[in-house]
């Protein structure tokens, strides 16, 4: 088609061409997409190139014939068509003219080209790149066609659709790693910008690029404004945080104050009872329940301000009611405040049972009634019970030690709470095991091992030995005992008495009681007693030794035999000791 005439139309536009729209065009007047655009640059070379091809086709008439030929016309409708129907621009163009200078026409197409792009996107080559290269003489370079295919020219868009190639970022250079500094006017003086050494302004165009330098990479930046600024919001914000707390302890304190206390040490003597593990605000509790005190939070500061305030124990404290925090603390750590109750090494349950009757302020016998019909319920364990001749189910397990017994306690759970130490304890070594390796047959004989060391020996530092002797008489093929302990302690034990003088053996021999090793062979029973924690471990561990007989002369001396007869010379000494003489 002559380049003159109105090439087919779309919904998306029209096609090239040099004549004004016809007014009876109801587009007419319509300038392009852009409505308010102005005409491209290169509408204006356009037209001139028009008034060149003229005259070029005047100075050629051939190439005006092979140009409206209708092969060529034919050819030309036979080009390929974008998916909108519309044909390529660079398909519509003229080929070069002979007789017109080839270098001035490849010049024009350019110009032509560049000026034609009205969407905003600059077209990436020449024109003469986009004309094929056969069939049309004069038109020598064969440069490589990089636009041939259909991804080179989209379909142009309508005016609402088209969107602006957006500006190319700068080029990204280290300088711009550093963060961005502040520049609110507070910070920047008002100015709304960096302030550098140099006095001349910086080039606006500067900014971008590689010649110019980025503001925020720039050297001598004067941050001494900003910096200020800086420390008065650090001095703003201190006082402002150390005024709200101080006003806000000001108003704690007359919101709440001080927690309420007494005043003096307070009258009326009570009884509290510490258990074990409590902690500062537990204590304060009992306390303040019990009125010793008047709040638990005065017991907990008056606890923390005693350096020793951290260092009470569990226990029973005869106190006052309505003292003041601070004496609370000083009475608690008093050790004549404490009455807990002791059961020393050794003692046997009837004795215990007096005492805790006695602390109760109990009828006498209430404890010992309870034990025995209580027994099973109070936490013994399995091999307790293995004989049925145990005179006290409970012996040998009200262990030794310290408890918080007040008053209006029950029996029950006094007793509950000695036979949970005594399992504590034994638990510690393995009664089981050691029984096999000792020879006897149950952990419960153990006990009763320890029970007599405790009760025969009268110094610790001889119970290794005197566990030893008790070994030696328990075998049966021994010659000096026959198997047979002879122990007075099981005799008085037997008898519920407690005296050197037992009797004569013939007549022990005699007394038939399953306690009177006089009598039986081998171990009573059971325990006869609550042995410490020493005659149990020498109980487990004797001394190696051949000795069967042993008397005490005085504090420091213990003397032990092997024959009667050794052992005879030995009590005279220890009666003659006796004695003063």
């Amino acid at each position: 088609m002559p380049r003159g005439s109105r090439g087919p139309m779309t919904e998306y536009g029209r096609g090239a061409g040099s004549e004004p729209w016809h007014p009876e065009d109801p587009l007419y007047g319509d300038q392009g997409w852009g409505a308010q655009q102005q005409p491209a640059p290169g509408q204006a070379q356009y037209a001139e190139q028009q008034a060149h091809q003229q005259y070029a086709q005047q100075q050629n008439p051939q190439a005006q014939q092979h140009q409206q030929h209708p092969q060529h016309q034919q050819q030309y409708a036979q080009q390929p068509q974008d998916q909108y129907g519309q044909q390529h621009y660079g398909e519509q163009a003229q080929h070069p003219q002979q007789g017109y200078p080839q270098e001035q026409y490849v010049q024009q197409q350019a110009q032509y080209t560049a000026g034609w792009d009205t969407t905003g996107q600059q077209a990436a080559m020449p024109y003469a790149a986009q004309q094929p290269t056969e069939g049309y003489p004069g038109y020598g370079t064969e440069t490589q066609d990089y636009y041939g295919t259909p991804e080179a020219y989209p379909p142009p868009q309508p005016p609402g659709q088209r969107r602006a190639v957006p500006e190319q970022a700068p080029e990204w250079t280290p300088e711009e790693q550093e963060p961005e500094e502040e520049n609110h006017p507070f910070f920047t003086d008002g100015k709304g910008g960096d302030e550098t050494d140099s006095d001349e302004e910086e080039p606006r165009g500067s900014r971008r690029g590689g010649g110019g330098r980025d503001r925020r990479g720039g050297k001598g930046k004067k941050k001494g404004k900003s910096g200020r600024a800086c420390l008065v919001l650090v001095v703003v914000f201190s006082l402002g945080v150390g005024g709200a707390g101080y006003f806000g302890y000001q108003f704690w304190q007359k919101k709440f104050g001080a927690a309420p206390d007494y005043v003096g040490t307070g009258s009326t003597p009570v009884q509290v009872e510490i258990p074990q593990g409590a902690g500062g605000y537990e204590i304060g509790s009992i306390l303040a329940k019990a009125g010793v005190v008047k709040s638990q939070g005065a017991f907990v500061s008056a606890q923390n301000d005693n350096p020793k305030g951290k260092t009470l124990q569990a226990g029973v404290y005869t106190l006052n009611k309505g003292m003041s925090a601070a004496n609370a603390v000083a009475a608690m750590l008093n050790p004549a405040s404490r009455s807990n109750f002791i059961i020393p090494e050794g003692k046997r349950n009837a004795w215990v049972y007096e005492q805790i009757d006695k602390r109760l302020e109990l009828k006498p016998g209430t404890t010992k009634d309870v034990a025995k019909s209580q027994a099973k319920n109070l936490g013994l364990p399995d091999w307790a019970n293995d004989n049925k001749e145990i005179a006290d189910p409970l012996e040998g397990f009200l262990y030794p030690a310290s408890y918080p017994v007040a008053k209006g306690a029950k029996p029950e759970d006094v007793l509950r709470k000695m036979v949970s130490r005594a399992n504590q304890e034994y638990g510690k070594v393995d009664l089981k095991g050691m029984a096999s390796k000792l020879g006897l047959k149950s952990p419960l004989q153990v006990i009763t091992v320890a029970s007599l060391v405790q009760a025969e020996g009268k110094y610790k530092h001889d119970f290794d030995k005197v566990a030893r002797v008790v070994f030696n008489r328990l075998k049966p093929n021994n010659t000096e005992t026959y198997g047979l302990l002879d122990f007075d302690s099981t005799v008085n034990y037997a008898k519920s008495e407690s005296t050197l003088d037992t009797g004569a053996v013939k007549d022990l021999r005699h007394f038939k009681h399953p306690y009177n090793t006089y009598y039986i062979h081998g171990l009573p029973p059971g325990p006869i007693g609550n042995p410490g924690e020493s005659a149990l471990h020498s109980a487990l561990n004797p001394t190696p030794g051949p000795w069967y007989y042993f008397v005490s002369v005085t504090e420091n001396e213990t003397l032990f035999a092997v024959t009667n007869e050794e052992h005879e010379q030995n009590r005279k000494k220890y009666e003659k000791e006796k004695s003063g003489q």
